[in-house]
């Protein structure tokens, strides 16, 4: 079998070039590639992946260095290009989220059993044991009235009312999944609104009294997001979040086997299947457009790569304002993607250990190294209480690094062998808030280390001894997370998902959707529709539209 990938590029004229190789240029390359096109991946770096990788950044031990579970990728994708035909296996979790409750022996454990999950909650409200079950219903009933539009292209105002009459004709088939949510939603529209434009925090309020319930769903509203649970359209976020699943199982957040990683390498051999060719260490200088349409990409080398169409798996940022001319586009274009958020407020910390974490609440059985339940968890921390959560974030307004930062860890050692050696573990550990430019200065080898430290500091207080443990870590800020993996301000979405840059203003209001205002010029990544997450959707929806204009190859 020949190599997944190379650095040697052969031919220099494709029908299509896909600018990155992160899963959402893969999934488009898969399907273009799928379609007869002849497409080419440049990645800039030494691995396919993007975000979604896995590294051995210490010996012996294998990271999710990003993103680190999975359940948003769209179960149209994992059949269309057979994925577990090419990898693709997962170990589910059950539980899965653990919050043990800071200087006490109680914790919060959920799962996928209801009787459990009721024990659970009553110890802090027999009211809210009583109302979870109902509560997982509603949120089930909106994630699956929505369903549509996360799988297919949003509506485009623009062109249905200012474009030509082929423009408009094309951009009336959105409406249609627009208008069969509607039908979905029936009498839960608004509440369905409410859930989208209010604050999480008045969500959760509404349904539950006890703050260790509360502040655990809330950290779903609030992760890779400068939003407190208190912050306008925070609710929406929430409900993203619950949006996946797996196997039929809805709402359920799993490990890949070999890291995340193995999901890029498995879309990456579907791709490879069908034709497509990868290249690595090819970073690209400029997308070449003349007259104001696409002819290809010069890269750093001076290597220049022709094709009629170039889809850009980067974010909008770096697409349009980095990688174009500044005189391609036109100057209100321009001005709202320079006002595009992409403010981030996460530090992702790789944890090495010799053993495993012992937890004050939920203590480890003397001599036996075997994981407990507790710990194939989402592991909350600091997480007790949602005034804690929002006094972080209050914190990080004003360029200061949390006193007492959020933190979700967990561990996929606990089910995966094949990441760390016998009796050893990886831990994940994605922290918030964190400002990308601390008042106090940049975030040189002095700072990262005085913050990690106090993210340990915080571990020590919930399981002691855990300082002991460590073999080695891995620091990333938020400038770091835009310095390897492209994402811009270290935004894990490509851009806040925020209610004004969802759907229909995503990327930005003049050009929602994937197509640009250059023939034959594309995104293809998480800052167009439906967001971010490991979804896949933006890059099938991309190659879609692709396919659909006969202009392209």
């Amino acid at each position: 079998m020949r190599r997944l990938y190379t650095t040697t590029l052969g031919v220099k004229a494709y029908d299509a070039i896909v600018v990155g190789g992160g899963h959402n240029g893969l999934v488009t390359a898969a399907y273009l590639a799928k379609a007869g096109k002849k497409v080419a991946v440049l990645e800039r770096r030494h691995v396919l992946g993007g975000a979604a990788v896995t590294e051995e950044i210490i010996p012996g031990y294998k990271f999710s260095r990003a993103s680190y579970l999975l359940s948003l990728l769209r179960p149209q994708i994992i059949k269309d290009l057979e994925l577990k035909k090419h990898g693709l296996k997962v170990y589910h979790r059950n539980p899965s989220s653990y919050t043990p409750i800071h200087g006490s022996q109680r914790s919060l454990t959920l799962g996928r059993d209801e009787i459990q999950n009721c024990k659970q909650i009553a110890q802090f409200s027999r009211k809210d044991a009583e109302a979870f079950l109902l509560y997982e219903g509603w949120m089930d009933r909106m994630v699956q009235s929505i369903e549509p539009l996360l799988d297919s292209a949003p509506v485009n105002l623009h062109k249905l009312t200012s474009g030509s009459l082929q423009a408009r004709m094309s951009a009336l088939k959105p409406l249609l999944s627009l208008t069969k949510t509607g039908f979905n939603l029936g009498k839960d529209i608004p509440a369905f609104l409410e859930l989208c434009l209010a604050p999480a925090s008045k969500i959760l309020e509404s349904w539950f009294e006890s703050e260790p319930l509360k502040s655990t769903l809330a950290t779903d509203a609030i992760i890779g997001e400068m939003f407190s649970p208190k912050s306008q359209g925070s609710g929406y976020v929430l409900l993203h979040h619950v949006m996946g699943e797996y196997d039929g199982r809805r709402n359920t957040w799993c490990y890949v086997e070999g890291g995340m990683g193995s999901v890029s390498m498995a879309i990456a051999k579907a791709a490879q299947l069908h034709g497509a060719e990868l290249y690595t260490e090819k970073p690209v200088q400029q997308i070449i457009v003349k007259n104001n349409v696409v002819e290809g990409v010069l890269l750093q080398d001076g290597t220049v790569v022709r094709a009629k169409t170039v889809l850009s798996n980067a974010t909008p940022k770096v697409t349009f304002l980095d990688l174009l001319s500044d005189t391609t586009l036109p100057d209100d274009f321009k001005e709202q993607l320079k006002a595009v958020d992409y403010n981030s407020p996460v530090t992702k910390i790789n944890v090495a250990l010799r053993g495993l974490p012992n937890f004050t609440s939920s203590p480890n059985t003397p001599g036996d190294p075997t994981p407990g339940p507790h710990h194939q968890c989402t592991i909350h921390l600091n997480c007790e209480d949602t005034e804690g959560i929002h006094k972080s974030y209050l914190e990080c307004l004003q360029g200061k690094v949390s006193s007492r930062p959020l933190i979700e860890m967990c561990m996929p050692s606990s089910l995966d062998p094949t990441l760390a050696p016998e009796g050893c573990h990886v831990l994940s550990l994605f922290t918030q808030y964190t400002p990308y430019q601390p008042a106090t200065g940049p975030w040189n080898d002095e700072n990262k280390e005085r913050y990690c430290q106090k993210v340990f500091d915080c571990i020590e207080e919930y399981a002691p001894g855990f300082k002991e443990l460590v073999v080695g870590k891995e620091v990333l800020t938020p400038p770091d997370l835009e310095r390897i993996f492209g994402l811009t301000g270290g935004s894990i979405f490509h851009g806040s998902m925020s209610l004004d840059q969802l759907y229909m203003f995503r990327p930005i209001p003049l050009n929602p959707g994937y197509a640009t205002p250059i023939k034959g010029l594309y995104l293809c990544g998480s800052g167009t529709h439906p967001g971010g997450g490991v979804m896949g959707s933006p890059g099938r929806l991309a190659a879609t539209a692709v396919l659909e204009d006969k202009n392209c190859g």
